[in-house]
C-alpha cells in the first residue's frame, strides 16, 4: 500500500526537478512524458489507497502540469459552446 504513494511523491519530485531546467520547447515535452507516467501512476495511486488519495494527486500533478491542463480545459469548452 505504501508503493504507490511512493511513485506519486516521486513522480512529483521529479516533475518539480524537470521544471527547473531551461527547455527550448517551454517543458511540452516533459509534460507529454510526466503525463504519460503519471496516469497510470495515479490509477494505482486510486486503486490501492482510494479515490480521496487519488484526489488529492490529481490536484498536486494538475497544480505541477497546469498549462497543459488550462489548455485541455479551453479545448474542451471550445467543444462544448452552442454558439
Amino acid at each position: 500500500m505504501i508503493w504507490p504513494i511512493v511513485a506519486g511523491l516521486v513522480w512529483l519530485v521529479a516533475a518539480n526537478v524537470l521544471g527547473m531546467f531551461p527547455s527550448r520547447d517551454h517543458h511540452w515535452r516533459n509534460a507529454y512524458r510526466l503525463i504519460g507516467i503519471g496516469i497510470p501512476i495515479l490509477g494505482w495511486i486510486t486503486w490501492q489507497s482510494g479515490p480521496l488519495l487519488g484526489l488529492l494527486f490529481l490536484a498536486g500533478g494538475a497544480s505541477v502540469l497546469r498549462w497543459p491542463v488550462w489548455f485541455l480545459w479551453k479545448w474542451l469548452k471550445g467543444l462544448v459552446r452552442t454558439d
